[in-house]
Formats: C-alpha cells, structure tokens, sequence
C-alpha cells in the first residue's frame, strides 16, 4: 500500500516550497519520498521531480494550440489528465512500490478542489491503485489577520474538505513574513460570538443575516468538532521561508 500527500492551496500559498522543505528534511533524516508536479504551468523547481505532469500536456501548448486563456488552459491540461488516469498515470504509478510515498504539488486555481470534480476523480483513482491519501492545506498567514481573511479562508478549506473527502491537514505557511504574530494567534481558537461580533462591525448592516449563517457553519464545522477545532496548524520552520 502506497502514500500520498495532495498539497493543495491558493496560488503563491507556498505549496512547492514546502514540497522543496519537506524533501529536504526526508533527505536529512534519510526517509525516501517521492514529488510529483501537477501544475502544467510550473517552469522551476527547487525539488527533484519524480513525476511531471507536463510529461502529458503544458498550458504553454494548449493556449498556444487552443487560444485558451490561463485559467480555461489549466482546467483543459487538468480535464486532459482526468481522461488519461488510467493511461498515463497508471503507467507513472507502476514504477513504484507499494511502500512509496508521494507527494503531489498541485495547481493552486481554487476551484480545482472546492468544485470542478477533477482532483476527487484524481484521489479515487489513487485510492483504487492502493494508495492511502490525505491532503495538505497551505495558506499565506499573511491573510489571515483579520476575521472577513479568516472566514474566508475556513470556507475554502472546508469547501476543500467537503469536496475531496480526504483526512485533512491545514497549514499557515509563511509566518516568517508577519511583522505581528499576535494577530494570527487570536484566530487559532477564536470565540464564535467574538467573531460575529467583529463580522457585523467590520461589514454593512445588510450582510448580519449572511454574517449570522457563516459563523453558524463555523461553529457546526469547525468550532464544535475537535477533530477539525486544529484547522490552522502552523508550521514554525520560519528558517524554510513557512
């Protein structure tokens, strides 16, 4: 049985950078992994690549071919790969044991993982190969210093989360950047009337009812469960640039 990790976030999140982070430490401690490059856009990487999906198809020749834009030229490369899972992807999985881990750099355009089905039919393709997968949720800490940042960026994890399925892991990258911690430290176990609170002072008066309901999920997702109350985990390794 092999394992993966699927790293997923906005873009400029930090995902190949932990990717490049997280090999360096497996080489450290003398753990093999293996990265896998799922961005047909990405050009430099600070990482080996075991698997590039570029092998398949690039966003450079289906814009240039297609006189497709970036966004609609990334989801026909992603929708590309869909249709070739068990061609070329299954032929790439071959080459490892069953004992491999990967990790899969992924694009960062959010609605590959909050709604177009692509990345789920990706993970259930691994998981029918043997694979045990959990993903791994990069965001920029440098957005998440106010409560309208903070909702946000708990909808689109567990929009994430709802959309995959998959045991989930949610990092505050780049916390070397941020002049004052404490201001991300009042929102890693944030009080949920505190934060409507500061939502209907922050926004107009005719969002109350909107503010009303998106704390309500909060707390039914997130707040009340244990498992998910360790949403933001933030990774220290301020030295790596997280």
């Amino acid at each position: 049985m092999g394992y993966a990790q699927l790293v997923i976030g906005p873009a400029g999140s930090g995902k190949s950078t932990y990717c490049s982070s997280l090999n360096r430490h497996c080489e450290t401690v003398g753990r093999t992994m293996h990265i896998v490059n799922l961005d047909p856009a990405a050009e430099n990487f600070d990482y080996p690549v075991a698997m590039d999906i570029r092998e398949l198809i690039s966003l450079e020749d289906v814009m240039e071919e297609l006189g497709l834009g970036p966004n609609g030229g990334l989801i026909y490369c992603m929708e590309h790969l869909e249709e070739n899972l068990d061609d070329w992807l299954t032929e790439e999985l071959d080459n490892y044991l069953d004992d491999d881990y990967l990790v899969f750099d992924c694009p960062g355009q959010i609605e590959l993982f909050s709604h177009v089905p692509v990345l789920r039919n990706f993970v259930e393709h691994l998981k029918r190969k043997g694979f045990n997968v959990c993903a791994v949720y990069m965001l920029d800490s440098q957005f998440m210093t106010d409560v309208t940042k903070f909702i946000s960026g708990c909808m689109a994890s567990l929009s994430a989360m709802v959309q995959l399925e998959l045991p989930h892991v949610n990092i505050l990258s780049k916390m070397d950047l941020v002049s004052d911690k404490k201001n991300i430290e009042d929102f890693l176990n944030p009080e949920p009337r505190a934060l409507l609170s500061e939502l209907n002072q922050r926004m107009g008066p005719q969002f109350a009812k909107l503010n009303k309901s998106l704390i309500e999920l909060y707390t039914v997702c997130v707040g009340s469960n244990r498992q998910l109350h360790t949403i933001w985990r933030r990774c220290r390794c301020e030295s790596q640039g997280f």
